[in-house]
């Protein structure tokens, strides 16, 4: 699967979306869904945490194991995705669309630019 060019991406595998409300939507890469294997929980943050760069803000849960998944920038979350409640799979089956985590409002929009592009995170950690 490739890596959408219009999202930014961390090193940790979580990638953002930017939105015209001045959020950002935040899910886990492909890479990371398909390393962890299906998604059997997901814990969500809770709406109007406050979240450094690099805090580890969600668990996700898979037959295989349990990661955190960190926020590639800090702010306020100001939504998260309930349907994953029901149906973590969600994650596996759509990671760049209905998939998504969180949403938040950026501290420091200049933070997102600090993150990589589609073709630096191929080359990097998203490398197979």
């Amino acid at each position: 699967m490739e890596n959408p060019t219009d999202l930014k991406y961390a090193a940790s595998h979580e990638w953002l979306r930017r939105e015209s409300d001045g959020t950002v939507t935040i899910g886990i890469t492909h890479h990371a869904q398909d390393a962890l294997g299906e998604l059997v929980y997901v814990e969500l943050p809770e709406v109007g945490r406050k979240v450094e760069q690099g805090e580890a803000c969600v668990v996700v849960e898979s037959t295989k194991a349990a990661s955190d998944v960190y926020a590639p920038v800090a702010g306020e979350i100001v939504a998260v995705n309930e349907a994953l409640g029901d149906a973590p799979q969600t994650v596996n089956e759509a990671p760049f669309a209905d998939g998504w985590l969180f949403r938040l409002r950026p501290d420091d929009a200049g933070q997102i630019d600090g993150l990589l592009d589609a073709d630096a995170y191929a080359a990097g950690p998203g490398a197979a």
